[in-house]
């Protein structure tokens, strides 16, 4: 492929390549060519210009395919409009002459095509430069359409698109005929052909005037014609035509060009008017009425009523948002008049009327969801609050009696009902997007909104009541302030219109619906409502009885209000749950002979209320047992069981009683029967395991009922049907941006879409498209639904034989039943037998007996050749499943041949494409199906059937299951990838650009091969190169597909590509294919844009950002991305499409990528993504006045002051978003955040101002966080006070990062201040808004946490400041102080106690600090005093203004500690494990009740740690001393509380004062060890060191620590329990914190033992001293006891810490002696806080003890020693040789040396050795100079006492081998006195002839000793060893008798050995010394 790359075609090597590889090789050269061109000079080009035309008009001659035709045609464009244009006519003419050409044979055509495709480009890019050479041209493709085929068709309908582009207003002749012939074509039956026509008449209108006014009725009427039986592309083509035609219509009445030109004008009322037509007559049209549609029989089709839909969408669109907001209320009134009573024909059924409710519910959202910003949308929703009201004054004259004449009848009512459905949905989608921001629009009592809503519950039509109660559900879920209201404004309707049975039906829809909205409601609902709903529910099913008229409905009402009370989960039910039990037991007949009686008793009506009853019961158990399943005890489920067997009874009697009485009870009877199914399907099958072969005998009967003739599978089949597969039908399957109203095609024509009247009870339950109103299917389809989903289950439980024949049984009635109605039988069956493989698969179980695979295999062999594609694709799964359950290989092996042979002989289109996907279906689910022979077999069949050219279909089924054994073969498949890559080339090069489903196919079989691939596309070889060659050139052929799904596919392609081998991606051609497509209309290509940008800024994201800004600059016209890049680049694009896209997936992947990028980029472009955020929020500034401005007129740029954001936002260029919505602006405030937290991660320069002002007047690209405190307060502060709660909420999270992260910044220019202090009065304002009595606690509560944190911050010190922010605090506690019953009842109990616990947390925090800067002020204080003794009276007037803080808090202490300690006790309540629930006090807490104890856990969690620390500073700050224990009662009004601290309760005994303590001492003790001793992972490093500081200042007063002292078992278990935190907690703050812990238990135990002793010898006065007890742990406690012993405890522990510090102390963790001097470790500061604190620790252990005995003191003297060598050796010389240190050290030696202890003296040896020995003289010397003498002395003593012991020995011995380590060391001056001094010791140790027999063995060992050191020292040092016996003869002869004998001895003992050993040598050696 590198031949390729040249500007010349390489035809040398193209000729040597075969016909595939050509192709290839000439598209890539193509691909090449095309970039070159635009990079080549004119020059260069014009020199091979003739050569190149040439070989591309060679190649146009050579049959190119459909890609390599669009390449060249561009490519020769390109060419001419850069080079010479005056053989272009030749060119022209040369094409021209080609399509002319009578050769009709199909190897021809391709190069006819080419020749049209080529004239199309060459006029698009030449245009008006090639004269009137178009007439002719034009006229001769024209003439060419007459005779070609639907390819011809296609090709010469864009091609014309591009000439007229390319010529403009100069085409004007060819207008009419271009127009003739794109009308026939609008109506081909070729779907690509009607979509080329669309976008070829939509170029024409741009200049052809007749199009948009003369002609502009049959321009419609064809548009409507076009969307007959067309598909979903069409659609948006002809829509987007028709919409823009009409939008033109009505703008150019506005110009000028009318007015001259004559030209008829179009009014809006008429363009709308028609589209009303085509949406409500069809293509019939309106120009001749048939016969039917007078009759009134002909329907619209649903294609035509989606496509029209369409159009209006796009008419709206292209006018634009601010035409809407001026001309909105005349489209409102338009659109609902769609389904008024003025177009009954619309609406004569109730499946045309859902159908059409749902087309004008999707123009509308569409619309104003998109189009309107959130003030504009609050106007539209007063516009349709208006058209409610007005058709509200119309129900309620009905409803009212008065003048017959006048008043309208019943049938005006039914006919505006839909009006008011789509009205309040609409109005509900309005409120629920705008979230809080409606507020205003609640608040307006002009608009009235609620009380519309409320007053239209009562209509008399079903549907409307529904639609109002879901609009109250919206409202509810967008402000949660008013869900409590409203539900207690409909329950108190609800009781009193009671006698009403719309009023009954309609407000218990409304409650059903609110409390449906509870769950997506944090704050919830007061508990009490519960109970107010059970007892209402209770008196509505008792009362039904009493009034016929009200039977069903109060029925009905009262189950749906106990089915919707359960999804509010088991918090609310246990306590119900006995009621709604009994209810549900006296439902049923108990026996089976009550429900014989019953069938005799009643009539139809009272079966009618009872199915009802039964039914809602039914339902309301199977709510209960979704939504309560923690509730699901045995016990409970022994409840549920009596009532089943009857209720599975009447299940076999309904038929017969449906005949009895009738066919009214049909419909109750079918939902009574879904209700069932529902219920058992999610009971565990074992509960009804009786009833088993009933149940499935009754499915069975449903399944093939004779009454359902209509076949909906779409909604059976896709759920069993692999999610892959679903692909290969209908693209309506997949996801589209028009789902809502394309999905009514799905379900065919006589099947009605989804609606909330189908089933009332789904009201309540989740939309499971978010907040789109739930649309249960008809009762018919609902049935069948989840009797096919049942059937599974119950098939799996039953025995062999009853399986068995019931699918016989079922096979029959297939054979059985006539034509359309077999196909829906079988349909039915195929979903039951489905579902129940897919459970047996799931489940692991098996299928049972083999008689049951072949009725199996019938079933979905007849399914796999079924004409129904949906049937062939859930027929190859099952076969799948079925061998994936049956298991054997043989089986299916037998499978697998069954399709060959079938393939290989079928030529029909179904049997093809079933039997080619069983093949991959079987793969997909059984790897690779056995040997590689089966795999090539079956590879080899789909290659064939990919190439048939016959049909697309067969094309597109094989190469989906090709895909499929790709993706699950892996490294199998290997052998085939080269084969099978160069087949998807191939056929991506001819296959034509109409078959797209084609394409799609070959898209997945080339993203499986990448996969399969994987990490080996980096290979270096010449093979992976060639395959990496290929995939990337299937991708780019790819791309240039016009069908949006192909785009689709190679993007997700390249993203594979680039995960796997990123270099060989081409990342600029890449992002340049994601911009354009960022706003495509297509949404799965939209979603593969952003998962493919989400991927690829997690590695580039900088890259991607600048190729985004390039390719936005300089892009062509052809690829024009989203405009705003060029402006606010990628990224502000991104946040752009955040603000329009509606699909949740896509946002979050908006987010991500977003969130990558800032991660990535945000410190390096810091001013850029700032600015991009503070445009988003500025939307926030003034919601009121924010006016969508005309962004002409915006020329002036900001260069003002910064505030002028605040009040003005007209200033900019350019306005990324206009309008952002509020979520938009939230996801903004994030970004903030995150900025803030990337800036803290990079340079300090971020957080210092002076540093980073030094640097930006050094370099101005320089940017820090810093330099922007202003833009960051104001974003902060835009967010805060704006309308949306949840923004608040983001603002002040913004607001509380930045005083955390900027507080402690000074402020260069004014010393002494910070630089937030000139924000105080922005951050004031921003924090009041949140204290209003109506603002959510929520917000109350995250402003709490900020107010506390700016307190706290010491950013203010001025008290007055300080004052405003403190007084926002001082209003919340009031408030709190107040009692629950002052607290908002508008949200659970548990939302107040959060508020509650988040203004004492911050109470709490400010007490703390303001403890802690008033212990610090004090130091100072001290300091200040001890130095200036006279300024004293000034330092008591400075403490006094700091102590101000404290002073504040002071005033509110009394009443906060009581609140602080009840807080406290609640939490330990709290935190019992549950077997301890029985005593816990039954109402509940202080601050919570006992119902919603499981909700307020987690605030208690979230703030007791700090109000734990607050309280034990006040205990400690009061001393455990309280004068009055009520004091302060007289500021508490909340009411006292039994659970309340410290306060008697009613007429309980008070305790005394030492028992108040006593319980607040071991309370505060109690949590703290309690959380210590079980750290969770999730517990805060906040926690663990406010409880370690919590009991620092318990233990700082002498009470509690004389608690901790007197109880040693105490002191131990904390001990523990802080051990426990140092080894699980590495951060050095906390393990500190938790030795300051330790000391204090140390120091309480101190106390103790002193306490003790002193009150001993009190009390022992006249006794003698001796006497008295010993005190402390030791001797009589038996030692130190492991587990009792505070002093062993705190041993472990200090060891703990100085071995982490320190491993050498450890011999076993270093692998070597302890005491080594090795290169010594340097500790860090941390490291030396936490060693010196465990010393000092140790230090203060042995008072603790008992006094020591004198035996221990020798252990002491050598535990001493060796601490005091440790120090000398790894502490610096710095430390070590400080004169007084040295000395100190030196004596201590000195000392030791003098004890008579060998033991003690051997010790003290060996660690001078170590000393001497060290490497630095400095320190060493000054040991070796004091105490070099000493030892000498000492060892000279030994001449005179002798050693008795071993132990004596060893000590003479460890001083001999000191005085010889010094003589190595020594300097050679020094030596001949060292070894002088050494040599008289040693011969002073020998013994003469005579002793030496008798001596002692120490004696005896002793001289050996002293000989062998001697005969070692003599040679070494001789010339002193001479001279030394020379002056001294004595020892001279001593030694030499020594000697002697020492040989004689040997002598005797003669073993050779020995001689040579010892004897000889030392002979030797003396006399050639000495003698």
């Amino acid at each position: 492929m590198e031949l390729a790359h040249s500007l010349l075609l390489n035809e040398e090597a193209y000729n040597q390549l075969g016909e595939v590889q050509k192709a290839e090789f000439v598209f890539e050269w193509l691909k090449f060519l095309e970039k070159v061109l635009l990079a080549t000079s004119r020059a260069d080009i014009r020199e091979k210009q003739k050569r190149i035309v040439e070989q591309l008009i060679s190649l146009l001659n050579s049959s190119p395919g459909p890609p390599t035709r669009k390449l060249l045609a561009q490519n020769l464009a390109i060419l001419y409009s850069i080079g010479d244009t005056f053989s272009v006519y030749q060119t022209i003419d040369k094409c021209n002459e080609l399509i002319r050409s009578k050769d009709d044979s199909p190897s021809y055509l391709p190069t006819k095509l080419a020749a049209v495709v080529c004239l199309g480009s060459l006029y698009k890019k030449l245009g008006r430069l090639l004269g009137n050479t178009f007439i002719d041209t034009v006229g001769n493709i024209l003439k060419a359409m007459k005779s070609a085929e639907s390819q011809g068709r296609y090709e010469i309908m864009l091609s014309l698109q591009n000439i007229l582009n390319g010529l403009g207003a100069a085409a004007a002749p060819c207008h009419r005929d271009i127009y003739k012939a794109a009308r026939s074509c609008l109506t081909d039956r070729s779907m690509a052909v009607r979509c080329a026509a669309a976008k070829c008449l939509l170029e024409l209108q741009k200049e052809a005037t007749f199009m948009w006014s003369t002609d502009m009725d049959s321009v419609a009427t064809l548009c409507f014609k076009s969307f007959e039986g067309s598909n979903y592309d069409v659609r948006i083509a002809v829509s987007k035509l028709l919409g823009t035609v009409l939008a033109r219509a009505v703008i150019s009445k506005q110009g000028t060009a009318a007015s001259r030109q004559n030209i008829r004008r179009v009014s809006l009322e008429e363009a709308m008017e028609l589209l009303g037509t085509g949406f409500l007559r069809g293509s019939s049209g309106f120009l001749r009425a048939s016969g039917d549609m007078l009759k009134g029989t002909s329907s619209v089709s649903r294609d035509v009523r989606v496509g029209v839909t369409q159009a209006y969408v796009v008419f709206v669109s292209t006018l634009g948002g601010h035409w809407l907001e001026r001309n909105f209320a005349t489209l409102l009134s338009h659109v609902l008049s769609l389904v008024s009573q003025s177009h009954p024909k619309a609406i004569q059924t109730q499946m045309d009327a859902v159908c059409c409710r749902r087309c004008v519910s999707f123009i509308l959202r569409t619309t104003i969801g998109s189009l309107l910003g959130e003030k504009a949308q609050i106007a539209a929703a007063k516009d349709i609050c208006q058209a409610i009201w007005k058709l509200k004054k119309v129900a309620d004259a009905v409803m009212s009696e008065g003048n017959l004449e006048t008043r309208p009848g019943p049938a005006d009512v039914a006919a505006s009902q839909h009006v008011l459905v789509c009205a309040l949905q609409e109005l509900g989608n309005l409120i629920y997007g705008l979230g809080t921001t409606a507020a205003p629009l609640l608040q307006d009592s002009s608009a009235g909104i609620l009380d519309n809503v409320i007053s239209i519950i009562i209509h008399p039509s079903i549907s409307v009541r529904l639609a109002a109660g879901w609009c109250l559900h919206c409202i509810a879920v967008a402000l949660p302030s008013y869900l409590t209201p409203l539900l207690d404004r409909c329950l108190e309707r609800l009781t009193m219109l009671k006698s009403s049975s719309e009023a009954v039906t309609g407000f218990s829809f409304a409650v059903a619906a609110l409390l449906g909205a509870v769950k997506h409601c944090p704050l919830g609902i007061p508990h009490g409502k519960g109970k107010i709903i059970v007892m209402l529910a209770e008196d509505l099913l008792c009362s039904a009885a009493q009034n016929s008229r009200l039977s069903l409905q109060r029925t009905q009402a009262g189950w749906l209000l106990m089915a919707a009370l359960m999804t509010l989960g088991s918090s609310f039910i246990s306590h119900h749950l006995s009621r709604v039990l009994r209810l549900w037991k006296c439902v049923f007949p108990i026996s089976s002979k009550d429900l014989e009686t019953e069938r005799s008793r009643g009539d139809s009506f009272t079966w009618q209320v009872t199915l009802e009853g039964r039914a809602g019961a039914l339902c309301a158990i199977k709510s209960f047992v979704t939504h309560c399943d923690d509730l699901l005890t045995d016990e409970v489920i022994q409840r549920l069981l009596p009532p089943l067997p009857c209720a599975i009874d009447l299940l076999t009697q309904l038929s017969s009683i449906q005949k009895t009485y009738g066919s009214p009870l049909k419909t109750p009877s079918m939902i009574y029967r879904q209700r069932l199914y529902e219920l058992l399907a999610l009971l565990p099958p074992e509960i009804y395991a009786g009833s088993l072969c009933v149940i499935l005998k009754e499915l069975a009967t449903d399944l093939t009922a004779s009454d359902i003739q209509m076949a909906a599978s779409t909604f059976l089949l896709p759920p069993l049907c692999h999610q892959d597969d679903l692909l290969l039908l209908s693209p309506l399957l997949q996801e589209t941006d028009h789902r809502f109203i394309e999905e009514q095609l799905l379900l065919g024509n006589g099947i009605a879409c989804g609606s909330l009247e189908y089933d009332p009870f789904s009201i309540y339950e989740h939309g499971i498209e978010g907040n789109s109103v739930p649309k249960p299917l008809p009762p018919m389809f609902s049935l069948i639904s989840s009797a096919t989903r049942l059937f599974g289950i119950v098939c799996a439980h039953v025995g062999e034989t009853q399986r068995l024949s019931v699918l016989e049984l079922l096979l029959d009635s297939i054979k059985h039943s006539k034509a359309s109605r077999q196909q829906v039988v079988q349909l039915h069956v195929l979903s039951a037998f489905s579902s129940f493989l897919k459970y047996v698969a799931s489940s692991r179980g098996n299928l049972g007996s083999e008689e049951i695979k072949r009725p199996a295999l019938t079933l979905l062999m007849g399914a796999l050749e079924s004409a129904n594609p949906l049937m062939r694709c859930a027929a190859a799964e099952g076969l799948a499943r079925l061998a994936q359950v049956i298991g054997d290989g043989s089986f299916t092996a037998g499978l697998a041949q069954v399709s060959f042979d079938k393939l290989k002989s079928a030529r029909d289109v179904v049997t093809r494409t079933g039997h080619s996907l069983a093949l991959g279906s079987l793969h997909r689910y059984l790897g690779g199906v056995g040997s590689s022979q089966h795999l090539n077999a079956c590879i080899g069949i789909l290659y064939t059937l990919s190439q048939d050219g016959t049909s697309p279909d067969v094309r597109t089924w094989a190469l989906h299951s090709l895909s499929l054994i790709i993706d699950s073969s892996g490294p199998l498949y290997h052998v085939h990838v080269e084969s099978t890559l160069s087949l998807i080339l191939m056929l991506l090069l001819t296959v034509p650009p109409t078959h797209a489903e084609v394409h799609q196919s070959l898209g997945r079989c080339l993203n499986a091969l990448i996969t399969t691939l994987g990490p080996e596309l980096q290979g270096n070889s010449t093979a992976v190169s060639a395959l990496r060659t290929s995939c990337l050139l299937g991708c780019a052929v790819m791309q240039d597909n016009p069908d949006c799904l192909v785009q689709a596919q190679a993007i997700s392609c390249l993203q594979q590509l680039h995960m796997f081998a990123p270099r060989y991606v081409n990342l600029s051609s890449l992002v340049s294919c994601l911009c354009v497509n960022l706003c495509s209309s297509y949404l799965l290509l939209r979603r593969a844009v952003l998962a493919c940008l989400r991927q690829i800024v997690q590695r580039e994201a900088a890259e991607v950002s600048e190729h985004a800004v390039i390719l936005a600059k300089d892009s062509r016209e052809d690829l024009i991305p989203d405009a705003s890049i060029r402006e606010v680049g990628l990224e502000g694009a991104l946040l752009n499409l955040l603000d329009k896209e509606s699909d949740q997936r896509l946002c979050q992947d908006i987010r991500e990528t977003l969130s990558h990028m800032i991660t990535s980029m945000a410190v390096g472009k810091l001013s850029f993504w700032l600015k991009l955020c503070k445009d988003v929020l500025a939307s926030s500034t003034d919601f009121t006045t924010v006016a969508s401005v005309d962004t002409t007129q915006e020329d002036e740029v900001d260069k003002g002051d910064d505030a002028s954001v605040l009040t003005c936002r007209n200033d900019e260029k350019y306005q990324p978003i206009a309008n952002p919505r509020w979520s938009t602006r939230v996801f903004a405030a994030e970004c903030v955040c995150k900025i803030i937290n990337q800036c803290e991660n990079s340079d300090s320069a971020h957080f210092d101002i002076i540093l980073a002002q030094e640097m930006k007047e050094r370099d101005s690209r320089n940017d820090f966080l810093v330099l922007h405190l202003a833009d960051l307060i104001r974003m902060a502060f835009m967010a805060a006070t704006d309308q949306s709660d949840q923004l608040r909420l983001s603002g002040l999270q913004t607001l509380l990062v930045i005083v955390r992260k900027f507080a402690t910044i000074p402020e260069p220019e004014f010393p002494g201040h910070v630089i937030l202090e000139q924000y105080q009065a922005n951050v004031g304002a921003a924090l009041r808004p949140a204290f209003t009595s109506d603002t959510p606690p929520d917000v109350t509560a995250k402003a709490c946490q900020v107010c506390s944190a700016w307190i706290a911050s010491g950013v203010v010190s001025d008290l007055n400041d300080l004052r405003r922010v403190h007084q926002l605090l001082v209003s919340s506690l009031m408030k709190i102080q107040a009692g629950k019953e002052a607290l908002s009842q508008l949200y659970n109990e548990s939302a107040s106690a959060m508020e509650i616990l988040a203004v004492l947390k911050a109470w709490a925090e400010v007490y703390i600090i303001a403890v802690e800067r008033q212990k610090k002020q004090t130091e100072k204080q001290k300091q200040i005093t001890k130095t200036v003794s006279p300024m004293e009276e000034n330092a008591r007037d400075v403490s006094s203004s700091i102590d101000g803080l404290l002073g504040l808090v002071q005033t509110d202490l009394g009443t906060l500690s009581k609140l602080w300690l009840a807080a406290l006790q609640d939490f330990a309540l709290l935190t019992l494990p549950s077997e301890f629930a029985s005593q816990l006090p039954l109402e509940g807490g202080a601050f919570y009740t006992a119902e919603t104890s499981e909700n307020a856990k987690l605030h208690y969690h979230n703030s007791w740690a700090l109000i734990l620390h607050a309280t034990a500073l006040w205990l400690t700050s009061t001393g455990f001393i309280v004068t009055d224990p009520d004091e302060g009662a007289t500021n508490l009004s909340r009411p006292v509380t039994p659970t309340t601290m410290c306060q008697g309760s009613s007429g309980s005994t008070v305790k005394s004062p030492e028992d108040v303590y006593t319980d607040r001492f071991h309370l505060i003790l109690g949590i703290s060890v309690e959380f210590l001793c079980s750290l969770r992972s999730d517990a805060t490093m906040e926690s663990i060191t406010a409880c370690l500081h919590a009991l620092q200042a318990l233990l700082d007063v002498p009470w509690p620590r004389s608690k901790i002292g007197s109880d040693q078992d105490l002191g131990v278990e904390l001990l523990n329990v802080l051990h426990r935190v140092i080894l699980t907690r590495e951060s050095p703050s906390i393990q500190l914190a938790s030795l300051e812990v330790v000391r204090q238990i140390i120091y309480a135990a101190q106390e103790h033992v002193k306490e003790k002793r002193r009150s001993a010898e009190v009390d022992d006065g006249a006794a003698e001293k001796e006497t008295l007890p010993e005190f402390g742990e030791g001797k009589d406690t038996g030692g130190l006891v492991p587990g009792r012993s505070l002093v062993f405890a705190t041993l472990e522990l200090c060891v703990c810490i100085l071995v982490r510090q320190l491993p050498e102390l450890n011999p076993k963790l270093t692998g070597s002696p302890g005491v080594k001097a090795a290169k010594v470790q340097i500790l860090s500061e941390d490291g030396n806080k936490l060693v010196s604190a465990a010393l000092i620790i140790l230090s203060e252990l042995p008072e603790v003890c008992s006094p020591e005995d004198g035996a221990h003191q020798e252990l002491d003297e050598i535990s001493l020693l060796t601490a005091i060598t440790v120090f000398i050796l790894s502490t610096s010389p710095e430390v070590t040789t400080i004169q007084c240190l040295q000395e100190r050290c030196i004596e201590k030696f000195k000392a030791t040396l003098e004890l008579k202890d060998p033991v003690v003296q051997i010790k003290c040896y060996q660690l001078l050795l170590s000393v001497f020995q060290y490497p630095n003289p400095a320190v060493s010397y000054p040991y070796i100079h004091s105490l070099a003498s000493s030892i000498v002395r000492k060892l000279q003593e030994t001449d005179k006492i002798k050693p008795e012991d071993a132990a004596e020995l060893q000590a003479i011995q460890e001083g001999i081998k000191v005085l010889e380590a010094l003589v190595a060391i020594a300097e050679e001056q020094h030596r001949a006195q060292l070894v002088a001094g050494i040599l008289p010791i040693l011969i002073s140790f020998l013994l003469d002839e005579n002793t030496l027999g008798s001596a002692s063995t120490t004696m005896r060992s002793l001289h050996d000793f002293a000989l062998q050191n001697l005969m070692q020292i003599g040679p070494q040092y001789s010339s002193i060893f001479k001279n030394l016996m020379a002056s001294f003869p004595a020892m001279k002869a001593r030694l030499e008798a020594a000697i002697k004998s020492n040989q004689e001895s040997i002598k005797i003992k003669t073993t050779p050995k020995h001689i040579k050993n010892s004897g000889k040598n030392s002979s030797i050696q003396l006399k050639t010394n000495f003698f």
